[in-house]
């Protein structure tokens, strides 16, 4: 889809807006969307994954190396966790590209 195309359903979904809603209602602006408040949002969820294995990970050396200030419930609780953070964030990622593929595919 070229950006002329891409404008000219903008043009036409703000002429719905505007022919539908009433004048208060917020209107479709391109300029006003924040585009980056997804991506800093899946940056930050990939970033408190990571820090969540790498914790998990530093415990599980230390309890390894025979630090006795590290006990063994704590250190399976964080890999536990590192694991199904991580497993969620997959998951989140296979929606993503499935509903990508999905909008692709679909017949303008």
């Amino acid at each position: 889809m070229s950006s002329i195309e891409i404008n000219r359903v903008l043009s036409e979904m703000r002429a719905l807006q505007a022919r539908v809603a009433p004048p208060s209602a917020p209107r479709i602006d391109s300029q006003a969307a924040p585009v980056s408040d997804f991506a800093a949002l899946m940056k930050s969820s990939i970033g408190k994954v990571a820090s969540m294995q790498n914790e998990a990970q530093s415990l599980s050396v230390a309890y390894e190396a025979g630090d006795k200030s590290v006990d063994l419930t704590k250190v399976m609780l964080e890999v536990q966790k590192a694991q199904l953070a991580f497993r969620a964030m997959t998951e989140v990622r296979n929606k993503l590209i499935d509903a990508y593929h999905e909008v692709m595919n679909m017949q303008v």
